[in-house]
């Protein structure tokens, strides 16, 4: 169990220093990753985590994914909580990180709507159910199945966040969200963020299990 929730941490870690690194290169160099390149970044950490530490605790790297797997009854309710702690834990050390290589940036990456909070909390919804269809598509038990898991939950992500990203943020993870609101202060609309994307995770479940016309997904 240790080693599974060190996984999480270093995962979770590596995924909001990345991409929120991304974002924030982005603005300090006048746009020179662009939009693409930073939804290409987040589906590219994500799939290079699953396929570094999916054997090991799955690679949820978000909160929103361990309750959906939860729900699905591919993961022990006991170990529900103690990974909840690891992601927010390696999500809050990489919001840290970076507010110490770019003191000034106002946000740090933090996820905030482009119009209203109710079209993003629609928006979230649907993006995260979309993620965790897929994802208990390609995954059997609450690991990935190899190498096709990490391609396709990859792709779902970056293509989510380039078409979503400039109006929704496209977070569909909770720990994301949270780390850069809380170091950054920007608190508000982080209630989207939060609750969306577990709400899309968990509509999820019964949909899948239901074209899957499974008993148990």
């Amino acid at each position: 169990m240790q080693k599974k929730l060190l996984a999480e941490f270093l995962g979770t870690y590596a995924l909001v220093f990345v991409g929120t690194g991304a974002m924030i290169v982005n603005q300090a160099s006048g746009g020179m990753v662009t939009h693409v390149g930073v939804a290409l970044t987040w589906g590219l950490i994500v799939l290079a985590m699953i396929y570094a530490l999916g054997d090991v605790s799955g690679a949820h790297l978000n909160p929103a994914v361990t309750l959906g797997f939860w729900t699905a009854r591919r993961m022990e309710g006991r170990t529900v909580a103690p990974y909840l702690v690891s992601q927010v834990g390696g999500a809050l050390a990489a919001s840290l990180t970076l507010s110490w290589f770019f003191p000034l940036n106002p946000t740090l990456g933090a996820t905030l709507p482009a119009g209203s909070d109710g079209q993003s909390f629609v928006l979230e919804v649907i993006l995260t159910a979309l993620l965790m269809f897929v994802i208990l598509s390609v995954s059997t038990g609450a690991k990935e199945k190899g190498i096709t898991a990490g391609i396709a939950v990859g792709a779902v992500i970056t293509l989510e966040a380039m078409f979503a990203g400039p109006i929704c943020g496209a977070s569909m993870n909770p720990a994301r969200s949270l780390a850069p609101a809380l170091v950054s202060g920007h608190l508000e609309s982080l209630w989207v963020y939060l609750t969306a994307p577990v709400l899309g995770a968990l509509l999820a479940v019964p949909t899948c299990r239901y074209i899957r016309d499974s008993g148990s997904i």
